[in-house]
């Protein structure tokens, strides 16, 4: 069987991106046995980053296509998209690097819908640097969903078997509460049981939190939860799905830290993000679901703080390309699982 070709953006150069990347491919031989990892970036700032961590920059090969790859050990290989960056500082927010890293995910779908990769792996890009840069995305999981056509998606945060789904992300908390629908529950909803369907358990708990302190609390404290969650909770039931909730949220995260579910929906980004990265760290991957390929994300940014300095550890992107290695063979399970639910 052919090991997976994952697609690896760069993510904004100013950052952590070239260095991990680089400790990455250059110091886990292990994970050529699982794929073919094909960088899509800036050659000169991989160079860079692969100096930064103690490499030569004779390990890094520009090649034209992903079909071109050798999957040698002690390389890193890239394909060049738009102009050279070797001009931009490192550790500074840049429209130049913010416009790259936009680049580098489109090239990536790209390839993907062409079927020259089989997955797409993410390091971190700067927000405020890609709209400087003239693209005006949330962030990397709305790009995507973009450029692959699709509306039903969620960012999912993942620790081992745990999964966290999230209603909305990166909106202001006014703006989640006004995109928190019975429409898009439901959809989460049933993205939930759809990967869960494709991993094998279709019977699976899929715990849904509250939006507001204690689910609302039989509507003292707002009537979101009552009006809005419960009703797609009743349908997702009655579509057959295993669904609880609303519950509260201070209750239904620890009991999942505690692997009593494995599966979670969240109502907005920090209600997921926080818990999980103080409980997992760099043990955490962000994977989309939703999309036609596979794509798994490190759960950190871009750190233009120690940027160029050879000390970002490599662990999440490390976990990022492992884990999208093992869902890639049967992703096509998870994308048409989906499209039936």
């Amino acid at each position: 069987m052919s090991l997976p070709v994952l697609a690896i953006t760069l993510g904004d150069v100013a950052g952590i991106g070239p260095e991990i990347t680089a400790k990455s491919l250059l110091g886990h031989d292990d994970l050529r046995e699982k794929c073919v990892p094909v960088v899509i970036g800036d050659v000169a700032s991989v160079r860079r980053g692969v100096e930064a961590v103690g490499g030569e920059a004779s390990a890094v090969r520009e090649i034209n296509s992903p079909a071109e790859a050798r999957n040698i050990p002690g390389t890193v290989e890239v394909v060049q998209v738009g102009q050279d960056l070797s001009d931009v500082v490192v550790g500074e927010l840049s429209a130049a690097a913010g416009d790259g890293s936009y680049r580098y995910v489109v090239e990536a779908c790209r390839l993907a819908k062409a079927g020259d990769v089989d997955g797409i792996v993410t390091a971190p890009l700067n927000k405020a640097a890609m709209h400087a840069g003239g693209h005006q995305f949330p962030g990397h999981t709305e790009l995507l969903a973009h450029e692959f056509g699709v509306k039903d998606y969620s960012l999912v945060l993942s620790a081992g078997d745990l999964y966290f789904f999230h209603l909305t992300t990166h909106v202001s908390m006014r703006q989640a509460i006004e995109d928190i629908t019975y429409d898009r529950t439901l959809s989460v909803l049933k993205l939930a049981g759809a990967f869960a369907k494709s991993m094998g358990t279709p019977d699976e708990l899929i715990g849904l939190a509250g939006l507001n302190p204690h689910a609302g609390e039989n509507r003292l404290f707002g009537n979101e939860d009552a009006d809005v969650l419960a009703p797609a909770v009743a349908a997702a039931k009655d579509s057959g799905l295993n669904v609880e909730g609303p519950l509260p949220g201070d209750a239904l995260i620890p009991s999942a830290v505690r692997g009593k579910v494995n599966l979670v929906v969240v109502c907005y980004h920090d209600q997921g993000h926080a818990p999980f990265k103080a409980v997992y760290g760099d043990d955490g991957v962000n994977i989309t679901v939703g999309l036609p390929v596979v794509r798994v994300s490190v759960d950190h940014g871009t750190a233009f703080d120690i940027a160029g300095r050879g000390i970002a550890r490599e662990a999440s992107l490390v976990l990022s390309i492992e884990r999208a290695a093992a869902l890639a063979p049967e992703w096509g399970v998870v994308w048409d699982a989906a499209q039936v639910m």
